[in-house]
């Protein structure tokens, strides 16, 4: 599981015009199930994105092509953790540790 954290660089008049397509490019990966959680962060100067995906690379794929990125108007921050605890709603999420 992936915590996508971004950070606007460029003024938030410049990050809502971009607003209708991060909507839409949300909603894509929403529909492809690899989103399960997003929202602004408060105070409001970027988000964050709960994400599912088989590797780092694939979320790094991901974040490449939010529009926001492409326009340079944020930067993320990609943590990678093993969501071994979840509330029930989640459990199809729930991951082992990995054996050493």
């Amino acid at each position: 599981m992936f915590v996508m954290e971004l950070t606007y660089t460029a003024p938030v008049e410049r990050v809502d015009e971009l607003m209708e397509a991060h909507v839409a490019w949300l909603d894509a990966q929403y529909e492809a199930g690899v989103f399960i959680a997003s929202g602004r962060k408060q105070p409001r100067d970027g988000g964050v994105i709960l994400a599912v995906a088989d590797d780092r690379a694939r979320i790094e794929e991901i974040a490449a092509a939010d529009p926001f990125t492409v326009a340079g108007v944020c930067a993320y921050r990609i943590t990678e953790f093993v969501a071994t605890k979840t509330a029930p709603e989640l459990a199809p999420y729930r991951q082992q540790l990995p054996t050493a």
